[in-house]
């Protein structure tokens, strides 16, 4: 990134760590576009030099889009987004080994009409411990919604989608279950011929499939039972964020934390 960045002129705020954070995968013409991008946002604005928040802009637009401002959006449907979104956020920061926030923004981008972007950490290793904090984190948006509204919406179904991978692997893959032990139950794809589809292959047993199935569902279970504590515990913070949201319409990991540390003074976030 620091390549690419050297006929740029930048401002004094641009943090290179954290916009290699928050760009995991990126090519060296990724990373480039990402610069010539953020350029072009600041020129634009009649900068001398090229901030944060050009970069911040410029990430969201190579990643999801363009902002699509000239979508009508319900206003029903923009609270529902910004307690969802905020839900996300406010159970990262409440448990311990999740990424740290970056940006929560309800401003429609390619499919998408808000996302909360985290800054993965690079470890080699995941524990368990972080991974049912993922789990809660990702089901932050469904269970906000059902506390704030009653009902639940469509708008959670990736992160379902995502978190039951995630627990089928915690189960299957990585041997975190207590139940069935250090095994693997993965299924293993056997090879392709012509005019055959991939065929699953499974060496165990219909009872033994039938509790990774009950593990998985306590894994989830646990999860939703964490983030709902949470999140009742803190909706005052719930709703100061949604509201700032529905004004602003994005919302940067920093002042999330400023504006937790306002409501509850002396807190010490978890590591």
């Amino acid at each position: 990134l620091k390549v690419h960045m050297k006929k740029t002129p930048i401002a004094a705020d641009v943090d290179v760590s954290t916009l290699s954070k928050g760009t995991p995968g990126f090519s060296g013409a990724d990373l480039e576009n990402l610069v010539n991008e953020a350029a072009l946002l600041a020129a634009k604005r009649n900068k001398e030099k090229v901030e944060m928040e050009d970069f911040e802009e410029a990430k969201d637009k190579v990643v999801m889009g363009l902002a699509r401002k000239s979508k009508v959006i319900s206003e029903e449907d923009k609270k529902t987004t910004a307690y969802h979104e905020g839900g996300h956020a406010l159970v990262a920061r409440f448990l311990p080994g999740t990424d740290a926030v970056n940006k929560i923004t309800i401003i429609p981008r390619g499919r998408s009409i808000g996302i909360t972007w985290f800054l993965p950490e690079e470890n080699e290793f995941q524990y368990k411990i972080q991974l049912e904090s993922r789990l809660s984190v990702a089901f932050g948006g469904r269970v906000a919604e059902e506390i704030v509204f009653g009902r639940i919406s469509t708008g959670a179904a990736d992160d379902i989608s995502r978190a039951t991978e995630l627990a089928r692997k915690m189960v299957c893959a990585w041997g975190m279950s207590e139940v069935l032990g250090p095994l693997s139950y993965a299924q293993e794809k056997k090879q392709v011929f012509l005019g055959r589809e991939i065929a699953q292959h499974r060496d165990y047993s219909e009872e033994t499939a039938q509790k990774i199935d009950e593990e998985i569902e306590s894994l989830i279970g646990d999860s939703c039972d964490r983030t709902r504590k949470i999140l009742n515990e803190n909706m005052d913070i719930l709703h100061k964020l949604a509201n700032i949201l529905l004004e602003k319409e994005a919302v940067t990991g920093s002042e999330l934390d400023d504006l937790i540390r306002v409501m509850r003074p002396g807190i010490e976030f978890p590591a």
